[in-house]
């Protein structure tokens, strides 16, 4: 089997290659990247050393994509994945739709000419924003827990959101994008005939993670609270009681590798995500981060950031079913791997940020 997976030299796409490459016998990967986030270049050579093929190019840029070999599958990984990107954040609106619409379609012509089947990274973020910002919560152990009693909102129980949860604007400009490019690759994959998935992930988290915080949040606090970085708790009164899950990505590896070899089971929508159990606030993160390196102080703002939301769990029940799947690495497991690679790597924070 032979496969290509965009934004390979970033944490997300690394990381699948990697643990492909472990999951599937006489698996061939090819990688594309077009090297735009700091850090990502130390990938690139790690990559290469492990007998994986890397071509240096741009989605959004359809030449980049002609002369590549034919392949079964396209794993997509590439994305701007800051929910403020295109608002407020240093990437334009045009070239957030660039890298996150443009791109998927650039992509999807490339299966219509090969046959090749597509399996989407996506995000949570693709659930309404105003919905979830509108759910009644109160606050135990430092930490919001929706009233599940008083919620009569679709899609909505105490297990977390399903995949029938509104998608219903505001979302993000990233969000819509992603949600706009799932819609495009179940049509694609339906007019030409070649099998699709889309997977809506938590928020992935692992040791070599890019942080900043707008996106990588978990790996940003904890290098943050180990080199004592400034840090301060945004909106919802500055306690940091905001929840959401996470996701090591070679969990959802283990599900792309299944899916590859069931093909004709493709069609589906999917939550891949740590859950409840793999959940925790910023607060208790921050308490976890105090009991490993000791305190640190960090500042409230109240000021309430366009698009953030108090708390997001995805239930995954039905990956459960379908596939057998469940998340295999449990949360304490993924903070310790993050803690460990930023006891040993200091400079990280700033590589990563272009610093």
């Amino acid at each position: 089997m032979k496969i290509l997976i965009t934004g390979i030299c970033g944490f997300v796409g690394s990381t699948l290659a990697f643990e492909l490459k472990r999951l599937v016998e006489n698996l061939e990967i090819i990688g594309i990247d077009n090297l735009s986030r700091p850090g990502s270049e130390q990938n690139r050579h790690r990559l290469q050393q492990s007998g994986i093929f890397f071509r240096h190019g741009d989605i959004r840029n359809p030449s980049d994509l002609e002369n590549l070999p034919k392949v079964d599958w396209i794993i997509d990984a590439a994305a701007n994945p800051s929910v403020l990107a295109g608002v407020a954040d240093a990437t334009s609106s045009r070239q957030l739709m660039e890298h996150n619409l443009v791109g998927t379609i650039n992509l999807l012509e490339y299966c219509k000419r090969h046959g090749a089947g597509f399996v989407m990274v996506s995000t949570s973020r693709v659930y309404s924003a105003a919905r979830l910002s509108a759910l009644p919560m109160d606050v135990k152990n430092k930490a919001f827990v929706p009233r599940f009693a008083k919620t009569c909102e679709p899609g909505f129980s105490p297990a977390g959101l399903t995949e029938d949860f509104s998608t219903q604007p505001p979302l993000s400009l990233y969000g819509s994008a992603k949600l706009a490019s799932e819609l495009l690759i179940l049509e694609y994959a339906l007019a030409f005939g070649f099998p699709a998935f889309v997977n809506r992930c938590g928020v992935l988290a692992g040791a070599g993670q890019f942080g900043k915080p707008d996106q990588g949040i978990f790996t940003f606090w904890i290098h943050s609270c180990r080199w004592k970085r400034p840090l301060k708790y945004i909106g919802f009164g500055g306690t940091g009681h905001q929840v959401r899950d996470c996701l090591h990505p070679s969990d959802l590896a283990a599900l792309i590798a299944k899916q590859m070899r069931r093909p004709k089971k493709s069609g589906s929508v999917l939550n891949v995500s740590g859950g409840l159990a793999n959940s925790m606030s910023l607060a208790q993160l921050s308490e976890w981060c105090a009991s490993r390196f000791g305190r640190h102080k960090i500042k409230g703002d109240s000021v309430l950031r366009r698009y953030d939301v108090p708390w997001l769990v995805l239930d995954s029940s039905r990956a459960a079913t379908e596939w057998n799947w469940r998340p295999s690495v449990k949360l304490e497991n993924i903070l310790d791997e993050i803690a460990r690679h930023a006891e040993s790597h200091p400079e990280w924070l700033d590589l990563s940020n272009g610093t």
